[in-house]
């Protein structure tokens, strides 16, 4: 069976690994990564619509929002993914937050505004700290949290077009993703992502800089309300299909939606995919065919971590050239290195990107999934490589009462 995997970062490597355990599968990848290459065959992006694998599933956000999947079904090929309308979900963040209030799905008060003058009269309507969003895709980058003045100023100034503006929620952030047919739906284990690129969620946002996968995340009757209030409500109004990501605010008045992605979060993947027992494959191509009811997936109990190893000046400017070494030492140590920003270069593996590797680890519990993340990742080394150094430890802190030293 060749399933083909649309993308190069850490997600999509994440996946080929995965899916490559599967017997009699062969993993092609348009475009690729050097990680990727590892478990399959890597071929330029523009070749991917002239495969015909036996299903394809797509990475990134924009060939989604793009239509590719009407494509390939207009063509007869199995994919997983969302329509282009059901796209839009994650391509227009004003269309969501309209989607949200229609459907009386629970979500942040919020107005669209146009210009900087309509922002700041909805500050005073708001007060400190808001957020704002960009409305149409922005790589992870595009939401920005005011704290102050100042930075309200200087948002305005940085994110261009028309802009959503929406009352700051207080409570613990959780990204819940369902893999979905168009009717129903399998809910995977909850993740938790740390978007700010500095321990203590401080400084911009970014595409993510680690991400864990543990059960104790919600309860039962937390997952229950989540999949009633949002998921089931969202799939029926849109019959979506694939992977729909609702990053979530668990708030003292339940769940609330800070935003829908309309595929796989990165780096949320790599610890789903690290930490999931069941063979992915069948799945994939249930969703495919609209025959995902009584599929069920099956999850270690051992909790995992990864911690994103990202190139200096990230989410800013940064220089890519840097020479990788140490995955192999990392490997040795029980970990799994996925490959994002990188690229073959003269002198062997280099960055190429922002976000270059995410170092996973599985462990008996949290603090030993997060020990192993770090011991591993301490060996590797490109001039400039920048992680944060607090993984998890919302986590440790929540269900364990105590910290570990990274």
């Amino acid at each position: 069976m060749r399933i083909l995997i649309i993308g190069g970062g850490g997600r999509e490597h994440a996946l080929a690994w995965k899916l490559a355990q599967s017997p009699k599968v062969q993993i092609l990848a348009a475009p690729g990564n050097p990680g990727i290459a590892r478990v399959g065959t890597c071929l330029p992006a523009d070749r991917a619509q002239n495969l015909e694998a036996d299903l394809t599933v797509v990475g990134p956000e924009a060939p989604l929002v793009d239509g590719i999947v009407d494509s390939f079904r207009a063509r007869g090929l199995a994919i997983v993914g969302p329509n282009r309308e059901a796209a839009q979900l994650e391509g227009s963040k004003i269309f969501a937050k309209n989607f949200l209030t229609q459907r009386q799905i629970p979500t942040a008060e919020f107005v669209t505004v146009e210009n900087a003058g309509e922002a700041r009269r909805a500050l005073d309507r708001f007060g400190l700290p808001v957020v704002l969003k960009a409305d149409g895709l922005a790589a992870g980058k595009g939401v920005v949290i005011a704290q102050d003045r100042d930075e309200f100023e200087a948002a305005l100034a940085t994110l261009k077009g028309r802009l959503v503006i929406e009352e700051f929620l207080r409570g613990e952030e959780v990204s819940f993703i369902a893999l979905c047919d168009g009717r129903d739906v399998v809910p995977l284990a909850p993740t938790q992502d740390h978007k700010a690129v500095f321990d203590g969620d401080a400084g911009p946002n970014t595409g993510g800089m680690g991400a864990y996968c543990d059960s104790a995340i919600l309860s039962e009757a937390q997952t229950h309300a989540i999949l009633d209030r949002i998921i089931y409500p969202t799939v029926e109004a849109t019959a979506f299909t694939g992977f729909l990501y609702a990053g979530l605010m668990m708030t003292t008045d339940g769940p609330k939606v800070l935003e829908f992605n309309v595929r796989l979060g990165d780096p949320e993947t790599q610890p789903l995919m690290h930490r999931m027992a069941s063979d992915f494959v069948p799945a994939l191509q249930a969703a495919a065919h609209g025959e995902l009811r009584g599929v069920k997936l099956e999850w270690r109990p051992a909790p995992s971590v990864c911690v994103v190893l990202a190139s200096g000046g990230y989410p800013g400017a940064f220089p890519t050239g840097k020479p990788i070494t140490g995955i192999e030492a990392a490997e040795a140590t029980g970990a799994t290195v996925f490959q994002a920003g990188t690229r073959s270069g003269p002198e062997g593996l280099e960055t190429s990107g922002g976000r270059v590797l995410g170092v996973t680890a599985r462990g008996e519990n949290l603090a030993a999934a997060i020990d192993g993340a770090y011991r591993a990742l301490r060996e590797i080394h490109f001039d400039g490589m920048h992680y944060r150094r607090d993984i998890g430890r919302k986590g440790l802190e929540r269900y364990n009462g105590k910290t570990v030293g990274t």
